[in-house]
């Protein structure tokens, strides 16, 4: 029987009908160039089929000629963190009322969506935010990405405990650490999230030594698989890492020293696990803001000076881990790290040695089987969810255009419009080749 993801479960209605889009350029995510004359069939909410733009349109279906932009799958973000976190008011302002935070969080949610991000992998959150936003997507009250959540991340008894607020379900012990993923799976868990060495984001915590015990990590390993569930490890050091990859995590996230034991990659190849590099946190943490090289920066740390000179090693090891991973045939997915970062992710990643045509993999096809979606998402293919996102410009050539706003034309979520320049109708299409067509979207698609 199929794991029943609470992130499906929860799907907003499918768009009704048959829509074919047509004149377009294809990068179908699973590795090959973008292609012309390009068109897709979407019939209630799924891919029907991938044609030509010579193909008359089928049978009741509205035609929508997208003017030679391209059609890709829609990104999948697979590790960022939810914090919802409010302004501070001013001294004597009225304070927040409790609820206030989660329209914080719904606008964060709508900012994925416009810039193209159909699916995202939360890898902590405080509270039950993620699984409350979801029901509140679920029930129509506004439009946001798949979300997949891990609960409360699972811990040993740690420093990080005192950190990250209610993000963290501490446990100690082979049996807590079996009942703690129970609590996480009961609360709507998608995916479980285990901490095997500490974080790099606080001042108390080495993440060289493994956290845990092995009998603690086996406990967590099987409890998850025996239900169902992915492994997703925290692993910084080599200690961690092997660990993980050895208990059979089928994600490593960080594993910033990879490079040094090329066993482990190996290991890691064979077994298909898939590598999270999290670029973008790095450059958080070193105060680097949205440049690309570094090199480049004007520096605004917000961290302590140690943490900062620490986030410069973890950016040289972490990007060499990366090249190191893909050199042996290591699976790599994006995963950003930060809120609403991806098109900026995959800009660093080609710059710190992926291809473009990886970096786009990786943000597609890749990160949907990190996630365990392939079936679902992560490629324009027959019978695959309608979740695409229609982009001015060819991504492979200018994958800037991912974090350009103004470039992300239209997104469908299970072939809804529900995002983009096309629907924006009072903001003029950017400059380029071929008519701006906003108005003939706006005649199309419903809304």
């Amino acid at each position: 029987m199929p794991h029943r993801f609470p992130a499906l479960i929860a799907a907003p209605a499918p768009g009704q009908g048959r829509l074919w889009l047509t004149g377009a350029r294809l990068f179908d995510g699973t590795g090959g160039q973008v292609r012309d004359d390009a068109a897709v069939l979407v019939e209630d909410g799924v891919i029907r089929r991938v044609g030509r733009a010579s193909e008359p349109c089928p049978e009741g279906a509205r035609p929508l000629d997208v003017g030679q932009r391209t059609i890709m799958p829609g990104l999948v973000e697979a590790h960022t963190h939810i914090m919802s976190e409010t302004p501070r008011t001013p001294r004597g302002a009225e304070p927040f009322l409790p609820g206030t935070p989660a329209h914080f969080l719904q606008a964060e949610l709508r900012e994925f969506l416009r810039m193209g991000v159909t699916t995202v992998r939360f890898t902590g959150a405080q509270a039950e935010l993620p699984q409350e936003a979801r029901q509140a997507m679920r029930y129509g009250a506004f439009r946001g990405p798949r979300l997949l959540t891990c609960g409360k991340i699972i811990s040993v008894t740690a420093p990080g405990g005192r950190f990250y607020g209610t993000m963290y379900r501490e446990a100690d012990g082979p049996d807590d650490m079996r009942r703690a993923v129970r609590e996480q799976i009961r609360a709507g868990a998608d995916f479980i999230k285990v901490m095997t060495t500490g974080a790099r984001s606080n001042e108390l915590e080495d993440p060289d030594p493994l956290q845990l015990t092995a009998a603690e990590l086996a406990a967590v390993a099987d409890e998850a698989h025996r239900m169902g569930y992915r492994l997703c490890a925290h692993a910084e050091g080599n200690a961690g890492s092997e660990a993980a990859i050895t208990s059979g995590a089928d994600t490593i996230e960080h594993g910033i020293f990879l490079h040094q034991r090329p066993d482990l990659l190996d290991a890691m190849a064979g077994n298909g696990q898939v590598l999270v590099p999290t670029l973008s946190g790095y450059y958080w943490m070193a105060g680097l803001g949205e440049v690309i090289d570094p090199a480049t920066a004007q520096r605004a740390p917000e961290m302590p000076p140690a943490l900062v000179e620490l986030a410069d090693i973890n950016l040289k090891n972490g990007t060499a881990s990366m090249r190191a991973a893909r050199d042996a045939g290591v699976k790599i997915a994006l995963g950003s790290d930060k809120e609403v970062c991806a098109g900026l992710e995959i800009q660093r990643m080609i710059f710190h040695g992926l291809t473009p045509v990886q970096a786009l993999v990786a943000a597609t096809s890749t990160a949907a089987q990190a996630l365990g979606l392939a079936g679902h998402v992560g490629t324009v293919e027959e019978g695959k969810l309608a979740d695409l996102l229609i982009v001015d410009g060819d991504p492979l050539a200018a994958p800037g255009l991912l974090a350009d706003p103004a470039r992300i034309w239209l997104v469908l979520q299970l072939g809804v419009p529900v995002a983009g320049q096309a629907l924006e109708r009072e903001i003029p299409g950017p400059p380029g080749p071929g008519p701006d067509l906003s108005q003939q979207a706006a005649a199309v698609l419903p809304g």
